[in-house]
């Protein structure tokens, strides 16, 4: 007879504690064994949500009715948590979603970019599942987080009526005596003061109930930073792990989809079509970094890694980027000396020639949003997210967007919705009602622009699966059953199939 032990006690009790909420920070890493096939599948489900909030943030106005329709199938198909439902069930699918979250933080936490990637997925994800709990459930919530924010009074509340009514988005026919309102310290509350939803007085804010989630996101997009960044420091654990270590490589692979980095049409584009592309297929924010470069004959570091990664990945050879970047840097105050000792290095530096001869990849829609604002004197960065909007609006106009359309895309971009704006332009400036992608990346958009102008072709160049050296990467807490040796080397071989199978159209 077998008695179980303490230590297994210990763990049912804690996984009773994590799983009694349908939501939570992932502070407590699973204690558990698992197998390797339980590994791979919920790595693996976890990254098709991610892929989904991803691609449904730059299809749909986030929260709205299509994108939570749609968010909400993709969590009941993978089997997430979800809803009411038979408490059995609910505690597995709990599991699921606490394991799985932190399988892929040991994939996710290796690099800068994939670390913003996941955070910005789970942020998304954490928001709509929060916004989908009940009353009772949020303040249960905050309560066990130690998220203690304090309700002002009735009579500051009367105090201030008119002021929090007209500063505030409360739900029609709900009266500010009905409504909680927090006192918060301002710089708590960013993205609300930045959209002007609540009201602002002497370093404090005074949010309605409805809008804290705000504060909940930020506490949860700080948690979940500090989180990867230690999780990171674990990595040499995983190394020696020949079953973990082919695995966690495919699944950091696999957000990016296709590589613009790996050039297989190298040549393909010449140093005189660059012109005529930049006005066809060049999304808005090469466009305008193309446009500088030709007036100014110059383009400071910024811009130069921007646009001369995105020529990198349109098909520019090494030699070809030279010969481009010297044309055109001596038309100006360069001559062509200093352009050979002062720039040259630098772009082959950005080919893998140079220094630690790293292949750099050409920046995402996230990380020319995200990183490296431009300030005055620069023209890198996004147009929708880094230009004042009147003089987008300008710029719009003067590349023949019709008045309807220019207001369409100024009205995304005051929602923040920038890569949707972006989208939009793409629908306008190519004369398509409805775009079959969800945009994420520059070189994706000359890449469509070039099947929409090639009849449906894509004429210009193909692009493979990331093939880029990653690390790996662990988390205290989480182990892997071990597998009979005998089909071990078996299974992994067809994990690492499938996964190839599931990603390679990402």
């Amino acid at each position: 007879m077998q008695f179980p032990s303490k230590k297994s006690k210990a763990v049912t009790d804690i996984k009773a504690e994590l799983y009694s909420q349908p939501l939570q920070f992932y502070g407590q890493p699973p204690l558990e064994n698992i197998s390797l096939s339980e590994f791979e599948s919920f790595a693996v489900d976890r990254l098709k949500l991610l892929k989904t909030v991803e691609n449904l943030g730059v299809s749909y106005v986030k929260l709205n009715e299509d994108y939570s329709k749609k968010l909400d199938n993709e969590i009941r198909t993978l089997n997430f948590p979800h809803g009411a439902g038979d408490a059995k069930e609910q505690t597995e699918k709990r599991r699921k979603d606490h394991i799985s979250h932190f399988i892929l933080r040991l994939a996710y936490c290796q690099t800068e970019d994939l670390r913003r990637w996941f955070i910005q997925q789970e942020v998304d994800l954490f928001k709509y599942r929060f916004k989908e709990l009940k009353c009772g459930e949020k303040l249960e919530f905050l309560h066990k987080n130690n998220l203690q924010y304090n309700t002002i009074s009735a009579e500051e509340k009367d105090n201030l009526r008119e002021k929090l009514a007209i500063s505030s988005y409360i739900a029609s026919g709900v009266k500010v005596e009905e409504q909680d309102f927090y006192k918060v310290p301002f710089q708590d509350a960013l993205d609300l003061v930045r959209t002007r939803k609540v009201y602002l007085k002497e370093g404090y804010v005074y949010i309605p109930h409805n809008e804290i989630v705000t504060i909940v996101l930020n506490d949860f997009r700080t948690r979940l930073s500090k989180a990867l960044a230690l999780t990171a420091r674990s990595l040499p654990a995983v190394h020696s792990d020949e079953r973990l270590q082919p695995l966690l490589n495919h699944l950091s692979h696999s957000y990016l989809g296709q590589d613009y980095s790996v050039q297989k049409n190298v040549g393909k584009i010449s140093l005189e079509q660059i012109d005529s592309l930049a006005g066809k297929s060049f999304p808005l924010c090469m466009r305008q970094l193309h446009q500088a470069l030709r007036d100014q004959h110059h383009l400071r570091h910024g811009g130069r890694m921007q646009y001369g990664l995105f020529l990198k990945g349109i098909g520019l050879s090494l030699e070809q980027a030279l010969q481009f970047w010297r044309m055109e840097f001596i038309r100006g105050k360069v001559d062509a000396d200093k352009f050979d000792k002062a720039y040259a290095y630098s772009i082959r530096h950005m080919f893998g020639k140079e220094g630690k001869r790293a292949d750099y990849t050409p920046y995402s829609c996230m990380k020319v949003i995200l990183s490296n604002p431009p300030s005055q004197g620069d023209y890198h960065g996004c147009p929708f997210r880094h230009s004042d909007p009147e003089l987008l609006k300008q710029k719009l106009q003067s590349y023949k967007v019709s008045p309807s359309g220019v207001s369409q895309i100024l009205e995304l971009v005051k929602g923040m919705h920038y890569q949707l704006a972006c989208q939009k332009y793409f629908e306008l400036t190519h004369n398509v009602e409805d775009t079959a992608f969800s945009l994420s990346h520059p070189n994706q958009y000359f890449t469509e622009s070039q099947k929409v102008l090639g009849g449906g072709k894509d004429v210009k160049r193909e692009t493979d699966i990331l093939q880029r050296p990653q690390e790996n990467s662990a988390t205290r807490g989480l182990t892997a059953a071990r597998e009979p040796a005998v089909d071990e080397s078996q299974h992994l071989a067809e994990i690492t199939k499938n996964l190839e199978t599931d990603f390679q159209d990402a």
